[in-house]
């Protein structure tokens, strides 16, 4: 359904080493630099980071979430490991099991340099 998705950034530098660190868990090569932009490349779609072009400072969406998928729980682990490490701030609750309408799943959330509020999923069987 979806070919990209990007977010804004105040520091491209700070973003691009923050999310190289992140992203790295999840198996994804270092960004692409673009000028203004980074861009995570894999085989299901596009993660990219931005300084906005109208030269105005970057803000988070407000009840806006992005989600990674992971392949287990100690890969959601190793995210939130690597995402606090480089500078993300926790929030919600704790990584771990959620029972919910579509099942047991397996979450950890962070607030990335900017704001922007990620998210690690594992579909527990």
């Amino acid at each position: 359904m979806f070919s990209h998705v990007m977010v804004g950034t105040n520091d491209l530098d700070k973003a691009k080493a923050f999310y190289d660190a992140l992203l790295a868990t999840l198996e994804v090569r270092p960004a692409r630099v673009d000028g203004h932009r980074i861009f995570y490349m894999t085989k299901t779609g596009v993660f990219s980071v931005s300084k906005p072009i109208n030269g105005e400072p970057a803000t988070h969406a407000n009840g806006g979430t992005i989600g990674f998928a992971c392949n287990s729980p100690e890969q959601v682990q190793a995210w939130h490991a690597a995402g606090v490490a480089n500078g993300g701030k926790s929030c919600e609750e704790p990584p771990g099991v959620r029972e919910g309408n579509v099942g047991k799943l397996y979450l950890a959330y962070l607030r990335d340099l900017d704001g922007n509020k990620l998210c690690a999923m594992h579909r527990m069987g």
